[in-house]
């Protein structure tokens, strides 16, 4: 199945595209009512260059999708309570109704529309940025020349520092060996003085006093 036939097949894969409205004005300009926020079924229908018939088809079929995207079915008692430009149609009691689309919903009937050439365009449209959003990035291609320099200027910075610690710390390990090789030093010689000293003590015990008698 190619991703298009998915795209109008998958109420989950529309459902994760319907934020990218986006996706509309790259193909058309999408003109709104005065309230900059909804089109009519005439206006929907005009966009996608089809009969408001097809547009209506999919409303029946996909109601509680568009619904769910925001469309709102405006219904008034007399015609004269809703703007003319809303595209008023007349129900059975009467009483008249308009279809008010919000970008979400009509983007949602350009994912549903099959014989529309600008409806393809817009699917293919979303379909591309999200294959471009999973690619992974090329963070090289990304960055500008001036980029690149700064970023080498900073990465050269950071090694001439790491360089002065490593060095700081060479000196430090050097200093320390120096340190612990006289302490090395003086342990030796403090333990042949206590050898000596031992020595001598034992030489002095050996030495006993002579007694000396009184004649009468």
């Amino acid at each position: 199945m190619s991703r298009e036939a998915a795209l109008l097949e998958s109420p989950t894969l529309r459902r994760s595209l319907c934020d990218r409205v986006e996706a509309l004005d790259r193909v058309k300009a999408l003109v709104l009512l005065p309230d900059g926020l909804h089109i009519t079924t005439r206006m929907v229908a005009d966009y996608f260059e089809v009969g408001e018939r097809a547009v209506n088809a999919v409303i029946h079929r996909h109601r509680a999708e568009l619904v769910d995207n925001g469309l709102k079915i405006v219904r008034r008692n007399a015609k004269a309570q809703v703007t003319p430009s809303c595209n008023l149609q007349p129900n059975s009691n009467g009483g008249w109704r308009a279809a008010l689309y919000p970008r979400r919903a009509v983007l949602n009937v350009a994912m549903l529309l099959r014989d529309s050439e600008v409806a393809r365009r817009v699917r293919s449209q979303l379909l591309d940025a999200e294959e471009a959003a999973a690619a992974p990035i090329d963070r090289d291609a990304l960055l500008t020349a001036a980029e690149r320099w700064v970023l080498a200027g900073e990465v050269g910075d950071r090694l001439a520092a790491c360089e002065r610690m490593v060095l700081a710390d060479r000196a430090l390990v050097r200093a320390m060996s120096a340190r612990l090789c006289e302490a090395a030093h003086d342990l030796r010689e403090l333990r042949e003085d206590v050898a000596e000293l031992r020595r001598g003590l034992g030489r002095l015990g050996a030495v006993r006093p002579r007694r000396w008698s009184l004649g009468r």
